[in-house]
């Protein structure tokens, strides 16, 4: 199917309420900068000359030192030796990044044609708010601070100090790199089978300060995209308020279907489907892409393609869903 639009606009259509077709992974790219230390020390670099596997683990911006996994595919601070073993000490214990002198203008001119004019170009930054917590203090530690009421003030004064740092990031990308369309932020809540934290704790602890950071980005056009993995229906209101455009849930953590029906006319979701497999015969995949079409293009409750999944789809239905989707937004806009 040919169209008068890039796979850009697109996506900034859909975003704008205004979708020409069903958008998702295909339409966008993913940059991870290696002039963020923690896209290194994550073994998630994504740039110009790069390649995926390049790096396994190093220090972060605060010089944790993470181990790259094999087996899962990335790395983890190894638990045991925390940077704090006290959160009130923070001011006196950490080294705090000097954001300023990481080579931008390296990597700006190293990236310069790294971004595909024709996509929506997302950029991802790992460890948000709760993993650099658990990054600094270890696991029951960092949840520990959380609630404990004595711990409370110095978590959030801290967390006050790492906003701010992280909207300089920020906003130095998008100097540096023009044509980041969007932010795709990881912070993981909870497990496979709840969260790791009460939503009354997250609403107070850790929507304000993200909140800050997507009122940034949005006051320069940026859209936000939210990667959280676990099981955190209970915290989706929590998501919501914090400004989050859009957030895919963790397939098989999740009812996705039942998360869309209930808050898709208030977050863009990743959904998920059960496509036939890429051999299946050719109308088995056309009608299961009519099926999908008809859940879930719809104006009034618009969504995103679950990008972990879509890896799976066959080239036919990547065809049929743009078409179908197409058609159908066509068709609601004369009405």
């Amino acid at each position: 199917m040919t169209s008068k639009y890039s796979d850009r606009e697109a996506y900034r259509a859909l975003l704008s309420g205004r979708p020409v077709w069903q958008v998702g992974s295909f339409e966008a790219t993913l940059f991870y900068p290696s002039v963020i230390p923690d896209s290194m020390a994550r073994a998630f670099v994504i740039e110009a000359g790069s390649r995926f596997g390049q790096y396994t683990g190093g220090a972060d911006m605060f010089g944790v030192e993470w181990e790259f996994v094999p087996q899962v595919g990335g790395s983890t601070v190894r638990p045991g030796n925390p940077t704090l073993t006290d959160i009130t000490e923070w001011p006196d214990v950490l080294k705090w990044p000097d954001v300023e002198n990481w080579d931008w203008e390296g990597s700006a001119r190293t990236n310069k044609d790294f971004f595909d004019e024709n996509k929506f170009n997302n950029m991802a930054f790992m460890n948000g708010w709760f993993e650099r917590l658990v990054s600094l203090m270890d696991f029951s530690e960092a949840v520990m601070a959380l609630i404990d009421e004595e711990q409370e003030d110095a978590v959030k004064s801290f967390f006050d100090k790492l906003t701010d740092t992280y909207i300089d990031i920020f906003d130095r990308s998008i100097q540096c790199f023009p044509n980041i369309d969007g932010f795709w932020i990881h912070d993981d809540w909870g497990g496979q089978q709840n969260t790791f934290f009460s939503p009354e704790t997250c609403n107070e602890m850790i929507v304000p300060y993200m909140k800050r950071v997507t009122d940034f980005l949005h006051s320069k056009g940026k859209h936000c995209d939210f990667h959280s993995c676990g099981s955190l229906a209970r915290q989706i209101p929590n998501i919501i308020a914090a400004g989050w455009d859009s957030w895919t849930p963790q397939f098989g953590a999740n009812d996705v279907e039942a998360i869309y029906d209930q808050y898709g006319d208030r977050i863009l979701i990743g959904v998920t489907y059960d496509w036939p497999d890429p051999e299946a015969d050719e109308t088995m995949q056309i009608q299961a892409v009519s099926q999908f079409v008809n859940k879930y293009c719809r104006e009034d409750k618009l969504c995103l393609l679950n990008i972990e999944r879509s890896r799976k789809i066959s080239p036919l239905i990547q065809e049929e869903i743009k078409k179908q989707s197409a058609a159908k937004f066509a068709q609601n806009r004369q009405k």
